[in-house]
């Protein structure tokens, strides 16, 4: 798998050179979209995009003997949500025709 990213800033691009709306339109569109998407989290809500999958706040356990895995430090941990995404079908299908490179 390539490591190359698609950022924010590319989303807007690709818009810009589909569309015919300004960049500082898109940009606007853009970011409230994630706003909305990051309010929506907050308030446990879970996001359904058909087509391309499900956001979803989930509950990670807490724990007393987790690591610091920088200085190894024994530290606790306590009990919080973190966004989830579980693809949808139309997006795992589209994913299955990349091809897959040796690792070898």
């Amino acid at each position: 798998m390539s490591s190359e990213k698609f950022t924010k800033f590319d989303l807007v691009e690709s818009i810009y050179q589909n569309t015919n709306l300004e960049k500082k339109q898109i940009q606007d569109v853009v970011e409230l979209l994630f706003d909305e998407l990051k309010t929506a989290l907050k308030n446990g809500k879970t996001i359904e995009l058909r087509g391309f999958g499900t956001f979803e706040p989930r509950l990670r356990k807490g724990r007393k003997k987790a690591r610091n895995p920088k200085t190894g430090e024994a530290i606790s941990v306590a009990p919080h949500y973190v966004a989830a995404f579980r693809s949808g079908q139309e997006l795992k299908k589209s994913l299955w025709d990349l091809p897959v490179k040796d690792s070898k």
